[in-house]
């Protein structure tokens, strides 16, 4: 059920994300929300994180992926594993 309410997290991107994250984290931290209600956005903070966190790795992968020449100046890139 959850996982239904989540699916338009897929399609964002880290920027979209991070701000749904934030505005989570102000509406938790305000404590003004019905338990009900906290526990609904507390959810989909996690999955909002998780989100992230795969965006995050991925940008980290391809930057290590980057050859550099002798003079230190990138030259291309690898293509990444697929494993």
């Amino acid at each position: 059920m959850a996982e239904e309410a989540n699916n338009d997290i897929k399609s964002m991107s880290f920027e979209q994300a991070l701000e749904a994250l934030e505005k989570i984290v102000e509406d938790l931290e305000r404590g003004d929300v019905p338990l009900d209600q906290s526990i609904k956005i507390y959810e989909r903070g996690e999955a909002l994180k998780k989100h992230c966190d795969k965006l995050l790795k991925t940008a980290e992968d391809k930057v290590e992926k980057i050859r550099l020449s002798r003079e230190g100046q990138a030259a291309g890139s690898e293509p990444l594993d697929q494993g």
